[in-house]
């Protein structure tokens, strides 16, 4: 049993709204999924929902990169009818259902902040990390460091992401210097290489390079998947300006050299 905890006055109003509010949309997943519901609704399982997961994901991401709380509360609702859906369905296979998903988060989220709902004390949210890293490794004993990070994860972002756990159970580089000579030495590997003409090492060496350049923006503080989404937006961006000025030269991109592009490229950054 979840203990219980004293609430605001105003939380206690928004519990109340949020209970009324889960209780009409878990009706209407059960009459969406049921005979005579929605014949789309009723045909999907795990399996299927799986790209809509992702999709929806990215989706929010983008709202939060746009910054306005509408686009944001429409993605997190859409976000939230994937969760819906894969707890119905496995209701109806008699595993689990939405409130034991619920359930089990609260009780994950109390047990691993044990310096609000316990007695310990940190200092700071590095501490907290490091507890949260020792209270999961007690929790799933037997699994390895990395079994919880997604394999479906974008590259950067998994590289980051074994990298900072590694780190919290004190493998990792002293400072950031540390790592910026080991990019400058996948770099040279990268480079020899290249003049092997070997493909696979090539690739081998071009992914360790890659790995390497996500741990300097760790330790930079920076996530290096978000810095590689911004410069392809910038990217994105400048290149949309090259195109226009081209078509007001009367021009095709293809038909120009490289000097041309090169000088409409410079002209869009200066913009």
């Amino acid at each position: 049993m979840l203990p219980r905890f004293t609430v605001s006055e105003n939380t206690r109003d928004t519990e109340e709204k949020a209970a009324r509010a889960f209780a009409r949309l878990t009706g209407i997943i059960e009459r969406l999924r049921s005979p005579g519901g929605c014949p789309w609704d009723r045909e999907q399982t795990h399996e299927s929902l799986k790209p809509f997961v992702v999709e929806e994901t990215y989706e929010v991401v983008d709202a939060i990169d746009d910054g306005r709380p509408e686009p944001l509360r429409e993605e997190l609702g859409d976000l939230l009818l994937q969760i819906m859906l894969h707890s119905r369905i496995a209701q109806e296979e008699g595993e689990y259902d939405i409130a034991d998903v619920v359930d089990g988060l609260s009780a994950k989220l109390v047990t691993r902040h044990p310096h609000v709902f316990g007695e310990v004390e940190v200092d700071g949210s590095d501490e907290v990390l490091v507890n949260w890293e020792i209270i999961k490794k007690k929790e799933k004993a037997g699994r390895g460091l990395f079994e919880g990070i997604p394999s479906m994860l974008p590259g950067l972002l998994k590289a980051a992401r074994m990298g900072e756990k590694a780190g919290r159970v004190g493998f990792d580089w002293p400072d950031t210097g540390a790592v910026r000579e080991k990019v400058a030495e996948e770099l040279g590997e990268l480079d020899e290489a290249v003049a092997s003409g070997s493909a696979a090492e090539i690739e081998h060496e071009l992914g360790d390079l890659l790995f390497a350049v996500a741990q300097w923006g760790r330790h930079l503080g920076q996530f290096p998947e978000e810095a590689v989404r911004a410069a392809c937006a910038r990217f994105e961006s400048r290149f949309a300006v090259v195109e226009r000025l081209i078509g007001e030269r009367g021009k095709k991109m293809e038909d120009c050299g490289i000097e041309e592009l090169e000088a409409a490229w410079q002209e869009a950054k200066r913009r």
